[in-house]
Order: C-alpha cells, then structure tokens, then sequence
C-alpha cells in the first residue's frame, strides 16, 4: 500500500460548485475516492474492485479527474509489460461544504448512504468495529462545540499518513435534526 496521502484540513472548508456538487452525487465516485487514498488504481484496478464495467468507471474516474477529485499518478509499467495510468484521491472532497444546496446536500447525502452500505456489504459478517447511535439535545452553543471537537478529530486522523501494517476502516458520521426540531444551524462536508 502506498502511504502517500494529501494534506487537507475540513477547517479549509468552501462551497462546493454545481460541478463538485454532482460529482460527489454517486455513490460509484465515492466509492473510488476511498479506494484511491492511500493508493493509486489504474481504472482496471477499480473495476475489478467495484465489481463494474471498465467503460463505466472510466466515466466516473474522467468525472472525477475533470472536478479535481482525482488526480492522475505517474504511469508505470504493468506486470506484462503494458503502460497503466494510475489515479490518486486528492483529498479536495473533504474541504468542501454543500449545506448552501438543499438538493446537492440531499443527492450527496444520499450517495454517502449507499456507498457505506455498499461498502459494509462488501465487507461481510462481522466486518463492523463498533457502532453508536445517540440523541442531544443541544442549543446552538453546545452544537457548535461539538461540531468544532469533531472535526478537529476527524482533521487530525484523516490527514494522518497510514499507519504500515495497519487495516483501512471506513467511518461514516451522520447528525440530523430530529422531525419537528426546526432549521439546521451547522454545516457538512463530504469525506473520501
């Protein structure tokens, strides 16, 4: 495994463009960012990962080189001989907000769903490390000082190289306001 990941820090956090917005819709690109982080994968490779077409995620994998998400390796040499073009996560999706955009907000959220679950399904019985689900009752004080610890903790492991040896997990937080709570008043980002 490759240990080179990009420095990025959610704290750098701006809106999405329709562009990213829609490129961080499927739950397919998501799913190809994370493969990406800590190595970089020909189109051949993610393919075989994903279990797709090659010609469709090649589609995908221009979509997320055309918005920044991905960013072409060196090309090396394959085992029988042949030229690869390898492709690296870089990181940008972690800096980016959609919470000015009800619709690009629901459609990423909505993608983040499925790519864990597709993820989780992957990975099988017993794959699962810990799981918590809670309720808070918060004012907006105590909301933003709990948002602020988080993401200085997600900040400070996600920018972490990979431990060597270590096993790759995947992390999904989700926060929403009860039904009949009112307006949100934090804010989201993606994470891949």
């Amino acid at each position: 495994m490759d240990t080179e990941r990009p420095a990025f820090r959610a704290t750098d956090r701006r809106p999405a463009t329709p562009a990213e917005a829609k490129a961080l819709a499927s739950p397919l690109r998501l799913r190809i960012l994370r493969l990406c982080l800590d190595q970089a994968l020909t189109n051949k490779q993610l393919a075989e990962r994903l279990g797709r077409d090659p010609g469709t995620v090649l589609h995908h994998v221009r979509t997320l080189v055309a918005t920044g998400f991905l960013a072409p390796d060196e090309v090396r040499q394959g085992a029988k001989g042949a030229l690869e073009k390898p492709y690296r996560s870089t990181g940008k999706s972690w800096t980016l907000s959609l919470d000015n955009d009800v619709v690009a907000e629901t459609s990423a959220t909505q993608a983040m769903l499925e790519a864990f679950l597709a993820e989780l399904a992957e990975a099988g019985p017993g794959a699962v490390h810990d799981f918590t689900r809670l309720a808070l009752t918060l004012d907006d004080d105590s909301l933003k000082e709990f948002e602020t610890r988080l993401r200085e903790i997600f900040d400070d492991f996600a920018a972490r190289p990979p431990d060597p040896g270590g096993k790759t997990y995947g992390l999904l937080f989700g926060m929403h306001l009860q039904a009949g709570a009112g307006q949100p008043t934090g804010s989201g980002g993606v994470n891949s």
